[in-house]
Order: structure tokens, then C-alpha cells, then sequence
């Protein structure tokens, strides 16, 4: 089957197209969604990086640029009934236990005439974390939000040693948010992608109904 797959740039999108791909699935383009300051939504990565990203992995992009007037939902459906019409109907995220961005989810894509798939949903996020370092994987954490780890995680590379250093209340794949990370070389990858990496700085994020600081590690 044919399956269309969203991506961060993270280690989750990561390990959900690795899981896709070992159960057969054949994984036809990746979609990203781009602020207007072309930087991968949450993430905060640049457009630049993305591509080399992409391209090292051998995978079609399909980039999605939401306005800043437009709400997800416009920018995101318009690009996924598209997808839709070249005849891809199932959409893979990675997603791993949050059951109300799931239902979102569901909801969102049964509006569309599309379905979702999980390839790493409710797998032990101790093990996962582990499991993609031992597999060769590399990533660096590119924000993490202030109100669970210290800006100075910003910029660390995603190992053992980070993870015996998160706070126990820190999930170890971060994923009520704590932290985001870029994904730049493993097995999957023809080549590492290279950057370099700017001082940590704390920026503040406002949008209706949410604002917090996080830590952000610019990189390029």
C-alpha cells in the first residue's frame, strides 16, 4: 500500500517511516508543514536543512506553507486532498500515545475521506529512545520547552547520556512537547547532513489560547 508520511524533521517522524517501511509499506512522499519565516513548523528548521534532510533520505517532499492569517486546518487540508486525488488516501504520523491528538487526527482526516496510520503507536518511549540510538541514528534537540528542561539541553545531541540526564518527569521521547529534535544521519541517510550550530537563546511563543518560552538551538 501507498502511504503518504508527515514529517518533522524528528527523530519520531523518523522512527515511523523506518516502521512503515520494515512492515512493507511503501512510503510515497513526506509532508512538512513551513511557516512563512521558512522554518519547519514547531521544530523551528530551516527550509535549507529540510531539503538536505529529504534528499539524503530519498524520499519526494511535499511542503505545505501556512500563511500566517491561515489556520492549520485550511493550510493542511488543501495540501492533503491533493494528495488524495494522486490517489494516496492513508496518511502515517508519529504519533505514540496521545489519545486526543489521535482523535483530532481521525476526525480531521474522516472530514477529507482519508485515513491515519500509526506505525509506532504505543510503543515504549524508553525503548524507542533507545532503540534509535543503538540503531545508528543521530539527532540533535532543537527547542525544548523551559517549563520541563533548561535552555543549556538546546543544542544536545540525542544520546544515552541525554537521556539518563532528562528529569523523570520528561518523557524520554518528548512527547508531551518537551523537546523537539532534527534527525541528521542513521542508516537510512545516503549521507550525514551537516550544519552548524548557533548559542542557545530563549524565545517566546504567542498564539491565540497559547503562549510559553522554550529554549531554541538554531541551526544552519
Amino acid at each position: 500500500m501507498d502511504i503518504a508520511l508527515s514529517w518533522s524533521t524528528g527523530k519520531d517522524s523518523l522512527l515511523s517511516l523506518k516502521a512503515a517501511l520494515d512492515s512493507g509499506l511503501k512510503v510515497s512522499s513526506l509532508i512538512t508543514l513551513l511557516k512563512t519565516d521558512d522554518r519547519v513548523s514547531v521544530h523551528g528548521v530551516r527550509r535549507k536543512l529540510l531539503h538536505e534532510q529529504a534528499a539524503s533520505l530519498g524520499f519526494p517532499l511535499i511542503e505545505i506553507l501556512q500563511q500566517h492569517a491561515e489556520s492549520y486546518e485550511k493550510a493542511v487540508g488543501e495540501a492533503l486532498l491533493k494528495i488524495k486525488d494522486s490517489g494516496i488516501d492513508h496518511i502515517a504520523y508519529g504519533d505514540l500515545f496521545l489519545e486526543d491528538i489521535r482523535a483530532w487526527r481521525k476526525k480531521f482526516h474522516d472530514k477529507l475521506g482519508l485515513k491515519c496510520l500509526y506505525p509506532i503507536w504505543k510503543r515504549n518511549t524508553t525503548n524507542l529512545a533507545n532503540e534509535f540510538i543503538d540503531s545508528g541514528f543521530k539527532a540533535i534537540l532543537t527547542c525544548v520547552n523551559t517549563q520541563s528542561l533548561p535552555l543549556e539541553f538546546a543544542g544536545r545531541e540525542f544520546d544515552h547520556q541525554l537521556i539518563r540526564d532528562l528529569p523523570q518527569t520528561v518523557d524520554p521521547c518528548g512527547e508531551n512537547g518537551e523537546f523537539h529534535t532534527f534527525v541528521f544521519d542513521g542508516p537510512l541517510f545516503s549521507k550525514p547532513i551537516e550544519f552548524s550550530k548557533a548559542k542557545p537563546k530563549i524565545i517566546e511563543f504567542n498564539e491565540p489560547g497559547h503562549s510559553f518560552t522554550f529554549g531554541f538551538c538554531d541551526l544552519s
